[in-house]
């Protein structure tokens, strides 16, 4: 582990009761952003991150940002910030599902390295290849043997995919107990989450400990000068998509591309075009 890494993570396994399992955040919590100051942060952020997208596209550039967490981290809230406003051609983002009969007998990384990115991409995986050092280790989806093996082998892979030319970010999202439990409630409650939370979601929810000693193994092993993993206050939901977003842009030397001056063309005339009397089935103005 970085001497970087050292200085966020602590030394607490996860051992006894208490909040220590979390890893300790630098200077405290921040007052909330009003609605407004925060759209307006986020969309001088979106101007930078469009700029971005045409730099990795004019120059071939391979991004590739992973997204680790508990459940209720904010993962998939960052994740859509990020790319709210740019191509999905150009961002792909990764969720892969359980693996297959077939991908469970393959090389356990095999599953992902498909989606790694080409030139002109940015590959964004909310979780990724480290499932086997989190959720499937806690959940008893895979042998400790296992998970020794690719905690061993993973700094060498991340190595071979920087030196394809490949940027890899890895970001983990900390949460707090209290905020979790009030993030997984409100998704009992509230009809447009209830879909977020899942059996699993409950079975992980009661292992908030070997979770983090979990999450201490995995930084241990795959902190790396090359690949290493940066650690985000997460129990702001604003806060944290604002201070990623500005993150990623400061760790990737893009610059803003020239464009040509773009003028619209002018309209066609009407000519003999008439307008239709066909009627139309048209959707009901409910609001």
């Amino acid at each position: 582990m970085s001497k970087r890494a050292q200085k966020h993570h602590g030394k607490d396994s996860g051992k006894g009761s208490g909040k220590p399992a979390a890893v300790p955040v630098p200077g405290g919590p921040k007052p909330k952003l009003k609605g407004k100051e925060y759209e307006a942060r986020l969309a001088k952020l979106h101007v930078e991150v469009v700029k971005l997208q045409e730099w990795v596209k004019a120059t071939g550039a391979k991004v590739c940002i992973l997204f680790e967490g508990r459940d209720g981290a904010g993962k998939g809230g960052t994740i859509k910030a990020l790319t709210e406003r740019v191509s999905p051609r150009v961002f792909r983002v990764i969720a892969l599902p359980a693996p297959t009969e077939r991908e469970k007998s393959q090389m356990y990384i095999q599953r992902y390295l498909p989606h790694l990115p080409a030139a002109g991409e940015v590959v964004i995986f909310d979780r990724s290849w480290y499932n086997r050092a989190g959720v499937e280790r806690v959940m008893g989806f895979c042998s400790e043997d296992q998970v020794k093996k690719f905690l061993s082998a993973v700094p060498a892979v991340e190595r071979a995919i920087i030196e394809s030319g490949v940027i890899l970010i890895k970001y983990w999202l900390e949460v707090t107990e209290e905020e979790q439990t009030t993030r997984l409630k409100a998704r009992i409650t509230d009809g447009r989450k209830v879909w977020k939370l899942s059996p699993m979601d409950l079975k992980s929810y009661s292992r908030w400990y070997d979770y983090s000693r979990a999450r201490d193994d995995m930084f241990r092993a795959s902190d790396t000068s090359w690949a290493p993993w940066y650690v985000a206050d997460s129990n702001d939901k604003k806060r944290v998509r604002l201070n990623i977003i500005s993150h990623i842009l400061s760790l990737i030397p893009y610059k803003e591309m020239k464009r040509e001056k773009i003028e619209l063309p002018k309209r066609q005339k009407r000519g003999d075009y008439r307008d239709p009397t066909y009627e139309y089935k048209h959707v009901p103005q409910k609001y």
